[in-house]
């Protein structure tokens, strides 16, 4: 009996371990991740953020979208130069998108109402997450992302 319960045990603890560690695909889309009502601030401050539980499970990831510009944002000069810019996705949420101007072209004549469709690395914080790694990788060892705006590829 004890080795039956045992191995009962050792049967449950496998089938958990598989169910937490069996493979995902490599590009998610933003808004199928992120598809929870968007909370507001007073419910932000009575309990952690769902949503950023939920979107942090997606940091570091290939992510892939589209979003209207709300805001531009000065360039980052620290380091590798970053276009920066703000945009809101259909959910509501907004994204910072940080875009490698040294690997990659600017955007040209961007402007606030534009549309623009991203590929790049999402990583989460409590402002909505941030878009990187829009562009090419010049060792070829990360998967290249992208920025289209206007008809345009930036990579």
């Amino acid at each position: 009996m004890k080795n039956y319960i045992i191995g009962i045990l050792i049967f449950f603890a496998i089938i958990g371990y598989v169910r937490t560690h069996k493979s995902t695909p490599r590009t998610i889309i933003y808004e199928e991740a992120v598809s929870q009502p968007v909370q507001t601030k007073s419910s932000v401050k009575k309990a952690p953020s769902t949503e950023i539980q939920q979107t942090s499970l997606y940091s570091g990831r290939q992510a892939q979208g589209s979003g209207v510009i709300v805001r531009t944002l000065s360039d980052d000069t620290k380091g590798s130069r970053h276009q920066r810019f703000i945009i809101r996705v259909p959910s509501g949420r907004t994204l910072l998108i940080a875009h490698n101007i040294d690997l990659a072209p600017r955007i040209s004549f961007l402007n606030v109402g534009d549309t623009v469709v991203f590929n790049g690395v999402y990583e989460s914080n409590a402002k909505g997450g941030v878009i990187h790694w829009t562009h090419h990788d010049p060792s070829g060892k990360h998967q290249s992302g992208w920025l289209k705006h206007n008809g345009r590829t930036y990579q």
